[in-house]
Protein backbone atom coordinates (compact mmCIF):
# COMPACT_ATOMS: atom_id res chain seq x y z
CA UNK A 1 0.00 0.00 0.00
CA UNK A 2 1.35 3.36 -0.89
CA UNK A 3 -0.39 6.80 1.15
CA UNK A 4 -0.26 10.32 0.77
CA UNK A 5 -0.38 11.97 4.35
CA UNK A 6 -1.96 15.84 3.35
CA UNK A 7 -1.27 18.48 5.76
CA UNK A 8 1.99 20.26 7.56
CA UNK A 9 1.56 19.79 11.15
CA UNK A 10 2.48 17.39 13.66
CA UNK A 11 -1.00 15.34 13.60
CA UNK A 12 0.42 14.78 9.91
CA UNK A 13 3.60 14.01 11.28
CA UNK A 14 2.79 10.93 13.61
CA UNK A 15 0.45 9.91 10.78
CA UNK A 16 3.69 9.29 8.54
CA UNK A 17 5.36 7.83 11.54
CA UNK A 18 2.15 5.07 12.10
CA UNK A 19 1.98 4.39 8.86
CA UNK A 20 6.04 3.64 8.24
CA UNK A 21 5.14 1.29 11.33
CA UNK A 22 2.69 -1.36 9.61
CA UNK A 23 3.59 -4.01 7.28
CA UNK A 24 1.84 -3.48 4.81
CA UNK A 25 2.58 0.06 3.90
CA UNK A 26 5.12 -0.51 1.08
CA UNK A 27 5.49 3.73 0.97
CA UNK A 28 4.29 7.25 2.31
CA UNK A 29 4.71 10.31 1.05
CA UNK A 30 3.09 13.91 2.16
CA UNK A 31 2.17 17.02 0.71
CA UNK A 32 3.47 19.71 2.20
CA UNK A 33 4.62 18.55 5.25
CA UNK A 34 7.27 20.28 7.06
CA UNK A 35 11.27 20.09 7.98
CA UNK A 36 10.18 16.92 10.43
CA UNK A 37 8.50 15.08 7.91
CA UNK A 38 10.73 15.58 5.17
CA UNK A 39 13.51 13.88 6.96
CA UNK A 40 11.20 10.74 7.36
CA UNK A 41 9.34 10.72 3.48
CA UNK A 42 9.17 12.87 0.22
CA UNK A 43 7.15 15.61 0.42
CA UNK A 44 4.98 17.33 -2.54
CA UNK A 45 4.83 21.22 -2.64
CA UNK A 46 1.53 22.19 -3.04
CA UNK A 47 -1.59 23.50 -1.36
CA UNK A 48 -3.44 21.27 1.03
CA UNK A 49 -6.54 22.89 0.40
CA UNK A 50 -6.88 22.43 -3.18
CA UNK A 51 -8.65 19.53 -4.04
CA UNK A 52 -7.61 19.92 -7.82
CA UNK A 53 -3.68 19.64 -6.84
CA UNK A 54 -4.33 17.13 -4.27
CA UNK A 55 -5.90 14.23 -6.83
CA UNK A 56 -3.64 15.09 -9.58
CA UNK A 57 -1.16 14.10 -7.45
CA UNK A 58 -2.66 10.95 -6.04
CA UNK A 59 -3.58 9.73 -9.49
CA UNK A 60 -0.23 11.01 -10.70
CA UNK A 61 1.81 8.87 -7.90
CA UNK A 62 -0.64 6.12 -7.98
CA UNK A 63 -1.73 6.28 -4.56
CA UNK A 64 -3.78 3.46 -2.80
CA UNK A 65 -4.77 5.90 -0.18
CA UNK A 66 -4.87 9.83 0.69
CA UNK A 67 -5.33 10.61 4.64
CA UNK A 68 -6.38 14.50 5.00
CA UNK A 69 -4.76 15.80 8.03
CA UNK A 70 -6.07 19.33 8.72
CA UNK A 71 -9.91 20.32 8.70
CA UNK A 72 -9.24 23.32 6.42
CA UNK A 73 -8.76 21.38 3.75
CA UNK A 74 -12.23 18.99 4.23
CA UNK A 75 -13.89 21.73 4.89
CA UNK A 76 -12.86 22.57 1.63
CA UNK A 77 -14.05 19.49 0.09
CA UNK A 78 -10.97 18.13 -1.05
CA UNK A 79 -11.64 14.63 0.13
CA UNK A 80 -14.65 14.93 -2.61
CA UNK A 81 -12.03 15.54 -5.28
CA UNK A 82 -10.00 12.95 -4.44
CA UNK A 83 -12.85 10.62 -4.44
CA UNK A 84 -14.40 12.04 -7.51
CA UNK A 85 -10.82 11.06 -9.11
CA UNK A 86 -11.00 7.02 -7.64
CA UNK A 87 -8.80 7.04 -5.32
CA UNK A 88 -9.66 5.76 -1.56
CA UNK A 89 -9.86 8.80 0.87
CA UNK A 90 -9.88 8.87 4.58
CA UNK A 91 -11.90 12.04 5.87
CA UNK A 92 -15.32 13.40 5.03
CA UNK A 93 -16.77 15.26 2.08
CA UNK A 94 -17.24 18.91 2.53
CA UNK A 95 -20.90 18.29 3.37
CA UNK A 96 -19.98 15.63 6.63
CA UNK A 97 -17.08 18.01 7.17
CA UNK A 98 -19.63 20.88 8.47
CA UNK A 99 -19.64 19.28 11.78
CA UNK A 100 -16.49 21.09 12.37
CA UNK A 101 -17.06 23.26 10.36
CA UNK A 102 -20.57 24.48 11.95
CA UNK A 103 -20.53 24.33 15.45
CA UNK A 104 -24.31 25.21 14.89
CA UNK A 105 -25.18 22.73 12.13
CA UNK A 106 -23.21 19.85 14.82
CA UNK A 107 -25.55 21.14 17.43
CA UNK A 108 -28.58 20.98 15.08
CA UNK A 109 -27.33 17.05 14.09
CA UNK A 110 -26.67 16.43 17.64
CA UNK A 111 -30.32 17.23 18.38
CA UNK A 112 -31.67 14.91 15.71
CA UNK A 113 -30.21 11.96 16.78
CA UNK A 114 -30.53 12.67 20.55
CA UNK A 115 -26.80 13.14 21.36
CA UNK A 116 -26.50 14.11 24.77
CA UNK A 117 -24.30 17.79 24.61
CA UNK A 118 -24.61 21.47 26.32
CA UNK A 119 -27.62 23.63 25.87
CA UNK A 120 -26.81 26.06 23.26
CA UNK A 121 -28.20 29.27 21.32
CA UNK A 122 -26.47 30.33 17.77
CA UNK A 123 -26.51 34.29 18.03
CA UNK A 124 -25.74 36.13 14.85
CA UNK A 125 -26.11 39.74 17.40
CA UNK A 126 -24.97 40.87 20.28
CA UNK A 127 -28.75 41.33 21.41
CA UNK A 128 -29.10 37.80 21.18
CA UNK A 129 -25.80 36.95 22.16
CA UNK A 130 -26.48 39.29 25.47
CA UNK A 131 -29.39 37.48 25.74
CA UNK A 132 -28.17 34.10 25.84
CA UNK A 133 -25.06 34.74 28.44
CA UNK A 134 -27.69 36.29 30.76
CA UNK A 135 -29.89 32.78 30.16
CA UNK A 136 -26.74 30.52 30.74
CA UNK A 137 -24.92 32.46 33.39
CA UNK A 138 -21.18 32.24 34.32
CA UNK A 139 -18.65 30.72 33.45
CA UNK A 140 -19.50 31.48 30.13
CA UNK A 141 -19.11 29.63 27.22
CA UNK A 142 -18.75 31.49 23.43
CA UNK A 143 -17.58 29.57 20.10
CA UNK A 144 -16.93 30.90 17.09
CA UNK A 145 -19.11 29.31 14.47
CA UNK A 146 -16.61 28.36 11.89
CA UNK A 147 -13.36 27.34 11.99
CA UNK A 148 -11.14 28.96 14.30
CA UNK A 149 -7.91 26.25 14.76
CA UNK A 150 -8.97 25.50 18.11
CA UNK A 151 -8.10 29.01 19.18
CA UNK A 152 -12.18 30.35 18.89
CA UNK A 153 -13.32 29.57 22.09
CA UNK A 154 -13.70 31.67 24.70
CA UNK A 155 -14.57 30.17 28.78
CA UNK A 156 -14.34 33.35 30.96
CA UNK A 157 -16.19 34.00 34.39
CA UNK A 158 -16.55 38.02 32.79
CA UNK A 159 -19.36 39.12 30.97
CA UNK A 160 -17.60 41.71 29.15
CA UNK A 161 -14.76 39.28 27.94
CA UNK A 162 -17.71 36.85 26.70
CA UNK A 163 -19.72 39.18 24.60
CA UNK A 164 -16.30 41.45 23.31
CA UNK A 165 -15.48 37.71 21.71
CA UNK A 166 -19.09 37.14 20.26
CA UNK A 167 -18.80 41.14 18.97
CA UNK A 168 -15.05 40.27 17.47
CA UNK A 169 -16.61 36.92 15.79
CA UNK A 170 -19.72 39.47 14.55
CA UNK A 171 -17.23 41.93 12.86
CA UNK A 172 -15.22 39.73 10.95
CA UNK A 173 -19.01 38.28 9.22
CA UNK A 174 -19.30 35.45 11.51
CA UNK A 175 -21.92 34.24 14.09
CA UNK A 176 -21.19 32.26 17.48
CA UNK A 177 -22.55 29.57 19.74
CA UNK A 178 -23.32 30.24 22.98
CA UNK A 179 -23.58 27.40 25.31
CA UNK A 180 -24.26 26.51 29.24
CA UNK A 181 -20.57 25.27 31.03
CA UNK A 182 -20.31 21.73 31.20
CA UNK A 183 -19.03 20.87 34.56
CA UNK A 184 -16.15 17.98 34.96
CA UNK A 185 -12.91 16.60 33.31
CA UNK A 186 -13.16 16.87 29.36
CA UNK A 187 -11.58 13.63 27.29
CA UNK A 188 -10.61 13.36 23.52
CA UNK A 189 -12.08 10.46 21.77
CA UNK A 190 -10.94 9.35 17.76
CA UNK A 191 -14.21 7.22 16.45
CA UNK A 192 -12.68 5.99 12.87
CA UNK A 193 -16.18 5.05 10.80
CA UNK A 194 -16.65 3.57 7.35
CA UNK A 195 -20.05 5.58 6.58
CA UNK A 196 -21.50 2.93 9.26
CA UNK A 197 -19.48 0.41 11.38
CA UNK A 198 -16.88 2.35 13.93
CA UNK A 199 -14.11 1.68 15.81
CA UNK A 200 -12.86 3.47 18.81
CA UNK A 201 -9.13 4.62 19.21
CA UNK A 202 -7.57 5.12 22.98
CA UNK A 203 -9.18 8.00 25.11
CA UNK A 204 -6.91 10.78 25.47
CA UNK A 205 -7.15 14.09 27.66
CA UNK A 206 -5.17 17.24 26.35
CA UNK A 207 -4.42 21.03 27.68
CA UNK A 208 -5.36 23.57 25.51
CA UNK A 209 -4.88 27.01 27.62
CA UNK A 210 -1.07 28.01 27.18
CA UNK A 211 -0.17 28.33 30.32
CA UNK A 212 0.30 26.11 33.51
CA UNK A 213 -3.13 25.42 36.04
CA UNK A 214 -4.89 26.12 32.92
CA UNK A 215 -4.15 29.54 32.74
CA UNK A 216 -4.26 32.01 29.64
CA UNK A 217 -6.06 31.75 26.40
CA UNK A 218 -6.61 28.83 24.38
CA UNK A 219 -4.23 27.45 21.74
CA UNK A 220 -4.49 24.48 19.67
CA UNK A 221 -3.20 21.91 22.27
CA UNK A 222 -0.24 21.98 24.50
CA UNK A 223 0.10 18.37 25.37
CA UNK A 224 -1.85 15.34 25.82
CA UNK A 225 -1.25 11.67 27.42
CA UNK A 226 -3.25 9.02 27.07
CA UNK A 227 -4.34 5.89 28.48
CA UNK A 228 -6.64 7.76 30.98
CA UNK A 229 -6.74 5.32 34.14
CA UNK A 230 -9.09 7.78 36.18
CA UNK A 231 -11.51 6.57 33.40
CA UNK A 232 -11.21 2.81 34.17
CA UNK A 233 -13.64 2.54 36.46
CA UNK A 234 -16.16 4.95 34.63
CA UNK A 235 -19.55 3.22 34.11
CA UNK A 236 -23.04 4.83 32.78
CA UNK A 237 -26.70 3.17 31.49
CA UNK A 238 -26.72 2.41 27.97
CA UNK A 239 -29.83 0.74 27.19
CA UNK A 240 -30.67 -0.18 30.88
CA UNK A 241 -26.98 -2.60 31.33
CA UNK A 242 -23.68 -0.45 32.52
CA UNK A 243 -21.29 0.78 29.89
CA UNK A 244 -17.60 1.75 30.09
CA UNK A 245 -16.38 5.01 28.84
CA UNK A 246 -15.59 4.03 25.19
CA UNK A 247 -19.06 1.82 24.76
CA UNK A 248 -21.17 5.23 26.22
CA UNK A 249 -19.62 7.26 24.10
CA UNK A 250 -19.74 5.17 20.85
CA UNK A 251 -23.68 4.22 21.87
CA UNK A 252 -24.65 7.22 22.91
CA UNK A 253 -22.70 9.69 20.92
CA UNK A 254 -20.58 8.78 18.12
CA UNK A 255 -23.13 5.47 16.39
CA UNK A 256 -26.45 8.21 16.93
CA UNK A 257 -24.50 10.76 14.90
CA UNK A 258 -22.73 9.03 12.16
CA UNK A 259 -26.26 7.23 11.55
CA UNK A 260 -27.82 11.03 11.66
CA UNK A 261 -25.25 12.02 8.84
CA UNK A 262 -25.99 8.54 7.00
CA UNK A 263 -29.67 9.40 6.73
CA UNK A 264 -29.19 12.87 5.18
CA UNK A 265 -27.40 11.78 2.64
CA UNK A 266 -24.02 12.42 4.10
CA UNK A 267 -22.39 9.75 4.99
CA UNK A 268 -19.69 10.29 7.49
CA UNK A 269 -15.96 8.74 6.36
CA UNK A 270 -12.97 9.68 8.54
CA UNK A 271 -12.34 9.72 11.97
CA UNK A 272 -14.54 12.11 14.36
CA UNK A 273 -13.29 13.52 17.22
CA UNK A 274 -15.62 13.57 20.17
CA UNK A 275 -14.35 16.09 22.67
CA UNK A 276 -16.44 15.29 25.41
CA UNK A 277 -17.11 16.49 29.34
CA UNK A 278 -17.16 13.51 32.03
CA UNK A 279 -20.06 15.55 34.05
CA UNK A 280 -21.66 15.08 37.03
CA UNK A 281 -24.82 14.35 34.70
CA UNK A 282 -22.60 11.77 32.47
CA UNK A 283 -21.19 12.21 29.39
CA UNK A 284 -21.84 15.49 27.01
CA UNK A 285 -20.16 16.41 23.98
CA UNK A 286 -18.02 19.57 24.22
CA UNK A 287 -17.34 19.98 20.09
CA UNK A 288 -16.71 17.46 17.08
CA UNK A 289 -14.39 17.83 14.99
CA UNK A 290 -13.73 15.97 11.49
CA UNK A 291 -9.98 14.83 12.11
CA UNK A 292 -7.18 13.25 14.19
CA UNK A 293 -6.48 16.04 17.15
CA UNK A 294 -3.40 18.04 17.69
CA UNK A 295 -1.74 17.05 20.02
CA UNK A 296 -3.76 13.87 21.18
CA UNK A 297 -2.79 12.04 18.00
CA UNK A 298 0.86 12.35 18.30
CA UNK A 299 0.47 10.45 21.91
CA UNK A 300 -2.60 8.13 20.88
CA UNK A 301 -0.68 6.60 18.14
CA UNK A 302 2.32 6.02 19.78
CA UNK A 303 0.52 3.20 21.34
CA UNK A 304 -1.18 1.81 18.63
CA UNK A 305 0.35 -1.60 17.33
CA UNK A 306 -2.38 -2.04 14.79
CA UNK A 307 -1.67 -1.20 11.46
CA UNK A 308 -2.88 2.31 11.06
CA UNK A 309 -2.56 2.52 7.07
CA UNK A 310 -4.74 -1.06 6.82
CA UNK A 311 -7.32 0.19 9.55
CA UNK A 312 -7.41 3.84 7.61
CA UNK A 313 -8.10 1.73 4.48
CA UNK A 314 -10.83 -0.41 6.24
CA UNK A 315 -12.56 2.94 6.61
CA UNK A 316 -12.17 4.49 3.49
CA UNK A 317 -13.43 1.34 1.73
CA UNK A 318 -16.26 0.52 3.63
CA UNK A 319 -14.97 -2.29 5.43
CA UNK A 320 -14.35 -1.56 9.08
CA UNK A 321 -16.62 -4.38 10.06
CA UNK A 322 -13.57 -6.86 8.93
CA UNK A 323 -11.23 -5.03 11.88
CA UNK A 324 -10.34 -7.47 14.31
CA UNK A 325 -9.99 -5.83 18.02
CA UNK A 326 -7.11 -3.19 18.03
CA UNK A 327 -3.75 -3.94 19.72
CA UNK A 328 -1.69 -1.23 21.80
CA UNK A 329 2.02 -1.33 23.14
CA UNK A 330 1.60 -1.95 27.05
CA UNK A 331 2.28 1.25 28.99
CA UNK A 332 1.79 5.54 28.44
CA UNK A 333 2.69 8.04 26.27
CA UNK A 334 2.38 11.43 27.20
CA UNK A 335 3.24 14.92 24.68
CA UNK A 336 4.54 18.09 25.45
CA UNK A 337 4.36 20.86 22.84
CA UNK A 338 7.08 23.43 22.38
CA UNK A 339 5.77 26.74 20.90
CA UNK A 340 7.14 29.49 19.44
CA UNK A 341 7.53 32.90 21.30
CA UNK A 342 4.09 35.01 21.51
CA UNK A 343 2.20 32.19 20.70
CA UNK A 344 -1.06 31.74 20.38
CA UNK A 345 -1.19 35.73 19.46
CA UNK A 346 1.64 36.13 16.65
CA UNK A 347 4.45 33.82 17.17
CA UNK A 348 7.96 34.44 16.20
CA UNK A 349 9.52 32.67 13.21
CA UNK A 350 12.86 32.36 12.04
CA UNK A 351 14.66 31.08 15.59
CA UNK A 352 17.35 28.40 15.17
CA UNK A 353 16.34 25.07 16.89
CA UNK A 354 18.81 23.13 18.57
CA UNK A 355 19.03 19.51 20.39
CA UNK A 356 16.06 17.42 18.71
CA UNK A 357 18.91 14.99 18.10
CA UNK A 358 20.00 15.10 21.37
CA UNK A 359 16.11 14.32 22.94
CA UNK A 360 15.58 11.52 20.69
CA UNK A 361 19.07 9.75 21.74
CA UNK A 362 17.31 9.04 25.01
CA UNK A 363 15.10 6.07 25.54
CA UNK A 364 11.07 5.97 24.79
CA UNK A 365 11.71 9.63 23.10
CA UNK A 366 10.36 10.88 20.05
CA UNK A 367 10.14 14.54 18.94
CA UNK A 368 7.79 15.19 15.97
CA UNK A 369 7.36 18.20 13.60
CA UNK A 370 4.79 21.14 13.36
CA UNK A 371 6.10 24.48 12.76
CA UNK A 372 9.25 23.81 11.44
CA UNK A 373 11.22 24.69 8.26
CA UNK A 374 14.85 24.09 6.78
CA UNK A 375 16.74 27.56 6.19
CA UNK A 376 19.25 27.64 3.06
CA UNK A 377 21.89 26.54 5.09
CA UNK A 378 20.28 23.61 5.78
CA UNK A 379 19.48 24.56 9.64
CA UNK A 380 16.46 23.73 11.13
CA UNK A 381 14.51 27.33 11.87
CA UNK A 382 10.44 27.85 13.65
CA UNK A 383 7.95 28.53 11.07
CA UNK A 384 4.71 28.50 13.53
CA UNK A 385 2.69 28.64 16.61
CA UNK A 386 3.11 25.22 17.89
CA UNK A 387 7.18 23.60 16.80
CA UNK A 388 7.51 20.07 18.03
CA UNK A 389 5.63 17.80 20.45
CA UNK A 390 8.38 15.56 21.93
CA UNK A 391 6.46 11.85 23.17
CA UNK A 392 7.34 10.28 26.01
CA UNK A 393 6.71 7.03 26.36
CA UNK A 394 6.81 4.35 29.75
CA UNK A 395 4.99 1.47 31.57
CA UNK A 396 3.76 4.25 34.18
CA UNK A 397 2.62 7.78 33.45
CA UNK A 398 4.69 9.08 35.51
CA UNK A 399 7.36 7.62 33.79
CA UNK A 400 6.75 8.43 31.02
CA UNK A 401 5.75 11.98 31.55
CA UNK A 402 9.50 12.03 32.98
CA UNK A 403 10.80 11.26 29.82
CA UNK A 404 8.84 13.36 27.53
CA UNK A 405 10.16 16.41 29.50
CA UNK A 406 13.81 14.83 29.77
CA UNK A 407 13.53 15.31 25.73
CA UNK A 408 12.22 19.09 26.42
CA UNK A 409 14.97 19.59 28.51
CA UNK A 410 17.31 18.99 25.50
CA UNK A 411 15.66 21.36 22.84
CA UNK A 412 16.10 24.69 22.85
CA UNK A 413 15.36 28.11 20.61
CA UNK A 414 15.04 31.90 22.07
CA UNK A 415 11.63 32.35 23.69
CA UNK A 416 10.67 28.73 23.45
CA UNK A 417 7.80 27.60 25.56
CA UNK A 418 5.95 25.01 27.29
CA UNK A 419 3.78 23.85 29.77
CA UNK A 420 5.55 22.24 32.69
CA UNK A 421 1.87 20.21 34.08
CA UNK A 422 0.66 18.04 31.01
CA UNK A 423 -0.33 14.60 32.65
CA UNK A 424 0.56 15.95 36.80
CA UNK A 425 -3.27 15.78 38.20
CA UNK A 426 -3.48 12.48 37.05
CA UNK A 427 -0.45 11.54 38.62
CA UNK A 428 -1.37 13.08 41.35
CA UNK A 429 -4.44 11.39 41.50
CA UNK A 430 -6.44 14.46 41.40
CA UNK A 431 -9.40 13.73 38.80
CA UNK A 432 -12.34 12.18 39.59
CA UNK A 433 -15.56 11.21 37.85
CA UNK A 434 -18.68 10.39 39.24
CA UNK A 435 -20.00 6.90 37.76
CA UNK A 436 -23.56 7.39 36.56
CA UNK A 437 -24.62 3.32 36.14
Amino acid sequence: MKILVVGPGGREHAIVRACLRDPAVEAVEAAPGNAGIARDVPCHSIDASNGTEVAALAVERGFDLVVIGPEAPLAAGVADAVRTAGVPVFGPSRAASQLEASKAFAKEIMAAAGVPTAEAVHANDAAVAAAALDRFGPPYVVKDDGLAAGKGVVVTEDRHTALAHAQSCFDAGGSVVIEEFLDGPEVSLFVLSDGQNLVALSPAQDFKRIHDGDAGPNTGGMGAYTPLDWLSDYRESVGGAPADFTGVVLEKVARPTVTEMARRGTPFVGVLYCGLAVTSRGVRVVEFNVRFGDPETQAVLERLETGLGGLMLQAATGELDEQTPLQWREGYAVDVVLAAENYPETPRKGDLITGIEDAEALEGVSVLHAGTSTDDAGALRTAGGRVLAVVGTGQSLAAARDRAYAGVAKISWPGVQHRTDIAAKAIAAEITVETQA
